[in-house]
């Protein structure tokens, strides 16, 4: 039996991201492209003689007791029915959390996968799809088309439709040394829409067609950027820069904080990433990547 895994973690940004209203549960429905970048998280998953047993260590990010990757572990047991082997996790984080790169969700099916090989138990794709239900939305992208690279996103984020991953993208991240969670960003842009305001997206049967077209012609938009600009302003003079930078297209990254550039060239994207480190903390190069 496999006692030891080390998995990657892949970050993803968002070409577009339209949330819905809120529907009756709670929950908004989203239409997306999810796009894995080359930055990634990493993690050494052990097994220990503890049954039942899941812990995380982390030296970069002090996570909360209860995290994805504990519930992924508590939702792996239930689902299977019974205790598992017990295993440590050395987290080594490459993805900044609050940044709106799915690091928490992408951890969640890292983990998952390690969890498999080292328990020994081959998930069926139902009960996968129960796992990342109880975990997080983004969850079943990383879980299902984190390989593929990039998808078409719906519902709550488990409607996913695999798309071919453009290889000509170079991407300038800028984190604006902000956190944005996710619930208090969905708060704003519920406060937003409430005041009779709206963000206008591309239809969701076009998202696909945007992708594959020039990157100067895209006309994405991302639900949650007006909101948080008007709370986190330095969010928007990132963004501003960003675009003053030479991107053919920037915006922001899932419910923030993180802002991107798309760029014509990797020298264009490292030179432009080398201009607004002297402003930012920090601007980290990325291109389309799939999961190791």
């Amino acid at each position: 039996m496999v006692t030891e895994v080390c998995e990657f973690a892949p970050a993803k940004i968002n070409f577009n991201l339209c949330v819905l209203p809120e529907v009756k549960n709670g929950f908004h429905n989203i239409e997306s492209i999810f796009q894995t970048v080359t930055l990634t998280d990493q993690l050494n998953v052990s097994l220990t003689e503890q049954y039942g047993s899941c812990r995380v260590f982390c030296e970069d990010t002090l996570l909360p007791e209860n995290n994805t990757i504990t519930s992924s572990y508590a939702a792996f047991c239930s689902v299977v029915g019974k205790d598992i082997p017990g295993v440590n996790v050395k987290l080594i984080k490459g993805i900044p959390s609050g940044g709106g790169l799915g690091g928490g969700s992408s951890d969640a099916a890292a983990f998952i996968r390690a969890l498999e090989k080292v328990s020994g138990i081959e998930l069926s794709v139902s009960q996968k799809k129960e796992i990342a239900s109880r975990v997080g939305s983004d969850v079943f992208f990383f879980l299902f088309c984190g390989r593929e690279g990039c998808a078409v996103v719906t519902g709550r984020g488990e409607i996913v439709k695999p798309i071919h991953a453009r290889n000509d993208l170079y991407i300038l991240l800028v984190f604006p040394g902000v956190q944005s969670p996710t619930k208090s960003a969905y708060a704003l842009v519920d406060r937003y829409f409430a005041s009779g305001k709206t963000v206008v997206c591309p239809a969701y049967a076009d998202l696909e067609t945007i992708y594959n077209s020039p990157v100067s012609s895209w006309n994405f938009a991302n639900s949650f950027t007006p909101s948080l600009v008007n709370c986190i302003p330095e969010v928007g003079r990132a963004l501003d820069s960003i675009r003053a930078a030479g991107a053919l297209y920037g915006e922001m990254s899932g419910s923030g904080s993180t802002v991107y550039g798309v760029f014509p060239s990797a020298e264009e994207a490292e030179n432009a990433g080398c201009v607004l480190a002297e402003r930012w903390k920090s601007c980290v190069v990325v291109r389309p990547s799939r999961d190791r």
